[in-house]
């Protein structure tokens, strides 16, 4: 049986930067508020509410966040995509007889809906988790690593005894995520499949 992998969604196996933006701007329409979507998705990871937070008063984010699920389904997952090297990536880990998880802030019907539209293989997914309490997750599946774009996913990692492998490919360089002390930096996924068969 060849080591188990955890990834992140968001920015990491899945681009999904104009689908949260065309939701932000319906959004923003909707409730007649500014939000600047360009300026969202370029630091994508931390929960809804947190983003929301920035733009709305504290009063208004619980309903917004509603709002902002009820739209995605139909405004943001058909126009998902999947990131360089992400179905390679996948598929380096089953060749070698490995399982595959998918970890996630994303909520568990938008990430499940993204990850079958995308075509990615894998054996489970888990949803509306964040930073170091994603660890509970990959412990119990058994991943040897977590693969994130995030350094929350540098904490969710080390949560779960897993080796940390990062891309850049989200809002940090490959110098931000080793700082961090991500143990693996590569500059995407197009780069995973060649160090997961050394260190596999």
């Amino acid at each position: 049986m060849g080591k188990s992998v955890g990834f992140d969604l968001d920015m990491t196996l899945a681009d999904t930067r104009s689908g949260i933006a065309a939701v932000y701007d319906q959004l923003a329409v909707r409730l007649g508020v500014a939000i600047d979507s360009a300026t969202v998705i370029t630091r994508l990871g931390p929960p809804l509410e947190q983003e929301l937070a920035n733009w709305l008063p504290h009063e208004d984010v619980a309903a917004a966040a509603t709002l902002f699920r009820r739209l995605y389904p139909d405004v943001a997952v058909p126009v998902h995509t999947a990131m360089s090297g992400a179905h390679d990536a996948v598929q380096a880990v089953r060749e070698a007889g490995g399982r595959v998880i998918v970890v996630t802030g994303k909520n568990l019907r938008d990430a499940t809906s993204t990850v079958e539209l995308l075509g990615f293989k894998v054996d489970e997914i888990v949803g509306s988790v964040f930073g170091a309490d994603k660890g509970s997750a990959l412990a119990r599946f058994g991943a040897a690593a977590y693969v994130g774009d995030h350094v929350a996913d540098i904490e969710a990692a080390r949560a779960g005894g897993a080796v940390s492998v990062t891309v850049a490919t989200g809002p940090y360089t490959v110098g931000e995520l080793r700082d961090h002390g991500a143990d693996v930096a590569l500059a995407d996924l197009t780069e995973f499949a060649a160090w997961f068969g050394r260190w596999n």
